[in-house]
């Protein structure tokens, strides 16, 4: 009877019954250390020294993958201690992160190689590697586990799509070209769509994921953009303009808010979401609809975030 009841509650209420805190857990680049920042009241509640300059870093289950592009290496977290779990070496240039539904394996873009790379977040290991195009980049997982689409480059003039059905085995489809140089790439929450940000204008495309037809192009503020889902919307954030818009799951603007300038990644989880600030060392924390609720300075640099549950 117990665990019928847990399975019924929240990830919010298990983190509040577990103790633990929710935290934005940012990549201060300059410190080489990870921030875990107290999302309610926006406190540091933990530093974390690695590697020097961790870059981006995502939630892949009960784990946060830190790629530090700088010196081809890879930091794997865990999240509810707050300690480094492993360190792996030897790669190229890895840059960003996708996290597979089945909370273990993560898949990492190598941009001077040209790959994605296969990890094994627990047991700390690299699995596989499938070449996909120079300058990988930005990526994304489709919520079935089954799809990956990749920009290769800063300002992309093709986005590659890796059948990833087999973890182990994934396979390099097809390029596809947008309607403009891509920078970022995110999958809908249900899976019938994917969203591709522009790197060199003010526009956003709104693809059908399955046909992989392009439905519709929206406006949006000066590139580069960065894209996260939160349930039915969409937010989008502009680091050159400061802003952060959000939009309703069929593209249609409900908000725009202002964050600090140079806020480029954005990421959702528990309910918040959060944008750090690269050149202004912040992290500006809003809610699920897109209110900003605080904004701290924390480091002289914040170059990425997710949101984990810690203690």
């Amino acid at each position: 009877m117990i665990g019928a009841a847990a399975m019924c509650v929240t990830p919010r209420a298990l983190a509040r019954l577990s103790g633990g805190v929710e935290v934005a857990l940012v990549t201060a680049d300059l410190e080489s250390m990870l921030l875990a920042v107290n999302l309610r009241n926006g406190r540091v509640h933990r530093d974390v020294p690695t590697l020097p300059k961790p870059r981006s870093i995502e939630a892949v289950g009960n784990r946060a993958v830190i790629a530090h592009s700088e010196i081809g290496a890879i930091t794997i977290v865990r999240n509810e201690t707050l300690s480094v779990a492993h360190v792996l070496r030897g790669f190229g240039e890895p840059r960003y992160t996708a996290g597979h539904p089945d909370g273990r394996h993560a898949f990492v873009t190598d941009a001077q190689r040209g790959e994605v790379i296969v990890l094994d977040v627990i047991a700390g290991r690299v699995i596989a590697r499938a070449v996909v195009g120079s300058r990988a980049r930005h990526i994304t997982i489709d919520p079935s586990g089954r799809t990956l689409w990749v920009a290769l480059g800063r300002r992309a003039e093709h986005v590659a799509i890796v059948d990833v059905a087999r973890t182990a085995g994934p396979r390099f489809v097809r390029r596809f070209r947008p309607p403009f140089l891509a920078h970022d790439v995110s999958w809908s929450p249900g899976g019938r769509h994917a969203w591709v940000s522009s790197g060199d204008r003010n526009q956003l495309a709104v693809y059908a994921a399955r046909s992989g037809k392009l439905l519709a192009r929206l406006p949006a503020d000066e590139p580069p953009q960065h894209i996260t889902f939160r349930g039915g919307r969409a937010f989008v954030a502009s680091g050159e303009s400061g802003t952060v818009r959000v939009h309703g799951a069929h593209g249609r603007l409900l908000r725009t808010v202002d964050v600090p300038d140079e806020s480029y990644n954005v990421q959702q989880a528990y309910g918040w979401v959060v944008t750090p600030g690269l050149g202004t060392g912040t992290i500006c924390i809003l809610d699920a609809h897109g209110r900003v609720v605080r904004s701290e300075k924390i480091a002289r640099s914040s170059h990425d975030a997710c949101i984990v549950v810690a203690r």
